[in-house]
């Protein structure tokens, strides 16, 4: 009883990692309310399954299978066919044209105006006023276009030069080296080590984390 209990929550969690991934990446803000009825079926099937003696292991990876089989093919088909999407789906819509509330957007949305200055609050936004341009996203997100006073000012406004910036390399995690890092600089490990005893470190397990970046060279974080 609880080694099927235990192979049926297995092959739970295998299913989920591919649902998952059938689904793409996604932060979960980005979640869409079809990807949540993927997942709240999803669990229905375990829950009906897993302490149901008359429900075998086959019976249940049939079930997963045919469920992860329709959420593929319905992806798909959302991906080929645009109306069909936008049947399912819904597409963004504008709440705030030209820095008016659009009614009508509101009430098909059935967003509320505290519940927009919600939103806008997340994005530092305090005052509807700054808004020129909103847009209701099908996943719930807002995105916004203020007015030009209302942007932060860019050094292409102010004319001056600004320094190009460039992602991190970890180089080292919790005192091992990270060799896919080295790959992406086209360094090896020798020059990390003769690079790291240039900065007065003559171990790699004593250090917690390091990263490096060409203009600035490196940040490297001990172990405390």
């Amino acid at each position: 009883m609880y080694g099927m209990i235990a192979l049926k929550l297995i092959i739970g969690l295998i299913t989920l990692v591919v649902i998952v991934r059938l689904i793409g990446k996604k932060e979960l803000a980005q979640i869409t309310p079809l990807d949540f009825v993927y997942a709240v079926i999803l669990g229905g099937i375990l829950e009906e399954s897993i302490f149901d003696d008359k429900v075998t292991v086959g019976h249940f990876i049939f079930a997963l299978a045919i469920w992860a089989l329709a959420i593929f093919l319905f992806e798909r088909i959302m991906q080929r066919f645009e109306k069909f999407r936008v049947l399912i789906m819904g597409e963004p819509c504008l709440v705030i044209r030209d820095g008016e509330l659009d009614v009508k957007a509101f009430e098909k949305s059935k967003l509320e105006p505290e519940q927009l200055r919600t939103l806008l609050r997340q994005q530092g936004i305090f005052s509807l006023k700054e808004v020129k341009y909103a847009y209701l996203e099908t996943s719930g997100n807002l995105s916004v276009m203020k007015y030009p006073e209302f942007d932060p000012v860019t050094p292409a406004q102010l004319k001056v030069e600004a320094d190009s910036n460039e992602p991190s390399i970890l180089l080292v995690d919790e005192g091992r080296i990270e060799e896919k890092g080295l790959r992406m600089i086209d360094k090896d490990e020798d020059w990390l080590r003769e690079s790291l005893k240039k900065e007065g470190y003559g171990s790699i397990e004593e250090i917690y984390c390091a990263e490096w970046t060409e203009r600035e060279g490196f940040f490297i974080q001990k172990y405390i």
